[in-house]
């Protein structure tokens, strides 16, 4: 419908994505993105290490699964027709000890039931042969695993969004959303904007915006803040590709490793420590009110009771640069505490159910003119722009 308005919360490279996408397939229809923030990309996308995943992890027949290898490809296609860096330096999935390798063909046997492109098993020998001084007794490789800068990808969907006539409204925190007849009102404070339909992308937020709008209460956002520590430039030659451990089925994280960035530089981590606020981008960063409500709620208390000795052990890491290291330097042996400075740190919008699990695939809910995305951790900004296609077929019936 040419008159329609759809509304967007949230101006990361999800929010952004889609509203590329509605743009897109149906020409005519104003696309309005809503952000509180002075700029786009600012919370996850901007924190992110910027790995393009190749599917290797996830479920087959999950959201994940399916949205990650199908995003590949369009974000491929994306960045080579708009000279946006995209690199395929490849992927090692490595085996430190002997009780990984049960985990490791695991691992194999998802990865080729998601048609993970390329992949094939390595012994110790053909690790040297690609990454000469990493540790490791098996490992799978994935020649076409990528990295890129999504920062620079969620700015110029923003600018496809403004060349179709949409709008990014910067500076436009969303405190009411009220359904009106034939629509939904958008408020931020005294402003008021009506839209068609309205669908929520709001991160770390998800949780609370959802709320205006009368979603459900659960699940709700648990912040874990990822730090990353930075190889010295003169150690960066030690890694040539991405060296990932084989990761804990219990625990929605990969673990400590290594990536290198578009810019040259080498990040080694993250961790994944409960931030104490949810833009918690520092140890010391505390919002009483962020704080309260995790306190609250009975599922952070399952969680805990589920996950104690791992998060002890994270915030080891957290405060000891040797600590986080140790396990580093089992995939890069004789790298330690001496060859790296401390570098950014990002922050997770993990959902969290009432009995205390964490969230592992995407979730979307919808209820009439309102579409909230409830969980869209990593691999989202991968999936981003099938993420989008998902969404749009069922907001407008095209599936």
């Amino acid at each position: 419908m040419a008159d329609e308005t759809i509304g967007i919360v949230g101006a990361g490279i999800v929010g952004l994505a889609l509203g590329r996408e509605i743009a897109l397939r149906r020409p005519g229809t104003r696309v309005v993105v809503f952000e509180k923030e002075p700029r786009v990309a600012l919370h996850q996308t901007g924190h992110n290490s910027g790995v393009v995943h190749a599917g290797i992890y996830y479920p087959p027949g999950s959201l994940k699964a399916d949205l990650t290898v199908r995003g590949v490809a369009l974000l491929r296609e994306y960045c080579q027709d708009r000279g946006l860096p995209y690199r395929e330096i490849g992927k090692l999935v490595m085996a430190v000890r002997e009780d990984e390798l049960g985990r490791m063909e695991t691992l194999y046997r998802r990865a080729k039931d998601n048609h993970v492109p390329d992949l094939r098993k390595v012994s110790r020998d053909e690790i040297k042969e690609l990454e000469p001084h990493a540790g490791g007794i098996a490992a799978l490789h994935s020649p076409r695993t990528a990295i890129t800068d999504y920062p620079a990808i969620a700015r110029q969907f923003a600018e496809d969004i403004t060349a179709s006539g949409g709008e990014v409204k910067l500076g436009f925190p969303v405190t009411g959303i009220t359904e009106v007849p034939g629509g939904i009102e958008v408020a931020s404070g005294e402003r008021r904007l009506r839209t068609d339909r309205l669908i929520l992308c709001a991160g770390l937020h998800s949780d609370t915006v959802a709320r205006f709008a009368r979603d459900r209460p659960e699940p709700r956002i648990v912040p874990f803040r990822g730090e990353y520590m930075l190889l010295k430039p003169d150690r960066t030659h030690l890694v040539r590709g991405l060296l990932y451990p084989v990761p804990d089925p219990r625990y929605p994280f990969l673990g400590v490793h290594f990536t290198p960035r578009v810019d040259g530089t080498v990040e080694v981590g993250p961790n994944a420590v409960l931030a104490l606020a949810r833009e918690g981008y520092r140890l010391t960063t505390v919002s009483p009110r962020d704080l309260l409500g995790l306190a609250a709620y009975p599922g952070t208390w399952r969680m805990a009771a589920q996950h104690w000795r791992t998060g002890v052990k994270e915030y080891r890491g957290s405060l000891s640069t040797a600590a986080f290291m140790r396990d580093a330097g089992r995939y890069v042996p004789g790298v330690g505490a001496q060859d790296v400075v401390r570098g950014g740190a990002g922050v997770r919008a993990q959902a969290l159910d009432r009995d205390g699990t964490l969230v592992d695939d995407f979730r979307i809910h919808r209820a009439g003119r309102i579409t909230a995305v409830r969980n869209a951790p990593s691999p989202a900004a991968t999936a981003s722009m099938a993420i989008a296609e998902h969404i749009a077929d069922a907001v407008f019936g095209d599936a």
